[in-house]
């Protein structure tokens, strides 16, 4: 019974007035709040109402429901591994992908506080607050006025991530090493359907839980304090709110597991047991996301990481809706707008990968849904915008003027359905010196630097990028143009990567 009042609890009083015409419609005072809801790890298709038809997310649905979904927002790509440190640098600082990087290298020297996204929001009169995952490299009470309950990117209670990954480094890089002796448990698993050897509802494997009690629900109940204390105020309110969920190790309690049977969850149109590129695009075997499940990947073992992965959404999906329902209790929720993404995709076994470090749409877009007073709803617009924009967005809904140094745009008009364009003429994406994309005109380019080689792809007929048209000899003014065109952006973006010596081989 206390799951299904979790799941299924009423939000169509709160959500009323988020985007629909109310003929009794309060004046609005003053300036709008902003909810900024954030995920890790989460993919655009990972939205029962979005068209999965397998995950349970009732609270995700009545947010799409009853505002407006971007169902093209991309993440730019990274510099690091850890995508979502790249991710989160550009979203806090409004810069694009190379120039995050050298901006947040220089926080602890220069203290560059006061241009992120939160210090300008309170240079426009908002009081800021925020809990979750940060990982940025500046200290978040030097950035939000309130702050509560800050994460790393990965727990740190029961496993010294450093040492294993050390270990893990040097160890994979031997001939012949047995995977056992190099991950801790959680990694390289289920072998078959009789390994046992990880159970995601356990906190002793460490997790996403704190005192016994899980992040996610911690953030809830930061997220609930917040309000009680925003609704007191006057001034508006800019919360930041970050789930750690559904990052591995993806545990989440017995009642959400339970909502899901292995043996129903299917295998992706794309999955193949092994990449073949996967080592020349940095995708080798101590690629720690890679090494959760075994090499070649088996379709159990993916069904095995869904079955959890989706978990972990419904459980965080139930947090987010009391946090919702703790809005429309303040009073404050039909002045106030909320972005709801996360800060890239993950593969989850298409392609035979698992993670984020690749340039294929499942791992770069993230679901973008936002609400508002004026913003149409249960719309979906396929207007092209990098998940980033969100910063910028924020800036023009509290009327705060954007600096020049700000390199994303808002997609406010677009959320308000008066812009169908977008703002740029074509993505870009980047992961280290090893992966480049552009998209354009509805097809996509990958180049892998590290062998030559270069894929096409026609999203419009081929959205899960399967069949790779580059040598197609009718295709080939479309490459050298799209390539053509990936020099500039390099260019424009102070990509630090040249890869014009391939260009010049087409």
């Amino acid at each position: 019974m206390f799951i299904k009042q979790i799941l299924f609890i009423s939000l169509s009083l709160a959500l009323a007035s988020c985007g629909g015409k109310d003929n009794k419609k309060k004046e609005q005072k003053g300036k709008p709040n902003i909810v900024f809801i954030f995920t890790d790890d989460q993919t655009y298709s990972s939205i029962h109402a979005l068209g999965n038809n397998e995950i349970i997310t009732p609270n995700m649905d009545k947010l799409v429901h009853n505002g407006t979904t971007l169902t093209h927002a991309y993440n730019m790509g990274s510099w690091s591994g850890a995508v979502c440190l790249a991710s989160r640098a550009m979203m806090n600082t409004g810069r694009f992908v190379w120039n995050a990087k050298k901006f947040t290298g220089k926080f602890k020297k220069d203290g560059n506080v006061n241009k992120t996204w939160a210090k300008l929001l309170e240079s426009g009169g908002y009081e800021t607050y925020m809990t979750g995952k940060w990982h940025v490299h500046v200290d978040p009470k030097l950035v939000f006025n309130h702050v509560k309950h800050e994460r790393p990117g990965m727990p740190l209670d029961n496993w010294d991530w450093k040492t294993m990954n050390k270990k893990f480094d040097s160890i994979s890089k031997i001939k012949g090493a047995n995977p056992d002796d190099i991950m801790p448990i959680g990694y390289n698993r289920p072998q078959n359907e009789n390994d046992h050897s990880w159970d995601p509802t356990d906190s002793k494997f460490g997790g996403f839980w704190q005192g016994g009690k899980h992040w996610s629900e911690v953030l809830k109940d930061d997220a609930i304090s917040f309000i009680d204390e925003a609704k007191t105020k006057d001034n508006p309110f800019f919360m930041y709110l970050a789930f750690n969920a559904p990052h591995d190790p993806r545990q989440a309690p017995q009642e959400y597991q339970d909502l899901y049977d292995v043996n129903k969850i299917s295998v992706p149109e794309s999955f193949i047991p092994e990449y073949p590129y996967r080592k020349s695009i940095g995708n080798d075997n101590n690629l720690r996301d890679e090494a959760l499940a075994p090499f070649p990947r088996t379709e159990y073992a993916i069904k095995t990481h869904t079955k959890e992965y989706y978990a972990s959404i419904t459980h965080a999906d139930a947090q987010i809706g009391l946090i919702l329902e703790a809005l429309e209790k303040s009073g404050k929720l039909d002045n106030t707008y909320i972005i709801f993404t996360a800060d890239h995709g993950l593969a989850m076994g298409r392609h035979g990968l698992l993670g984020k470090q690749n340039l294929f749409d499942h791992s770069i877009r993230p679901p973008m849904v936002v609400l508002g007073p004026d913003i149409p709803k249960d719309k979906r617009v396929n207007t092209e915008v990098y998940l980033q924009d969100a910063m910028a967005t924020a800036l023009d809904i509290a009327e705060v003027e954007k600096p020049n140094y700000i390199e994303f745009n808002s997609f406010l008009d677009i959320a308000r359905g008066t812009k169908k364009e977008s703002n740029y003429k074509e993505i870009y994406g980047a992961y280290l010196d090893v992966q480049r994309m552009i998209r354009k005109d509805g097809y996509k380019l990958l180049v892998y630097p590290k062998i030559e080689k270069v894929l096409l792809f026609d999203m419009n007929n081929d959205p899960e990028e399967m069949q790779d048209l580059a040598s197609n000899p009718e295709q080939k003014e479309r490459v050298q143009q799209l390539f053509k065109d990936l020099l500039q952006l390099q260019k424009d973006m102070n990509d630090p990567l040249d890869i014009s010596a391939i260009y010049h081989k087409l």
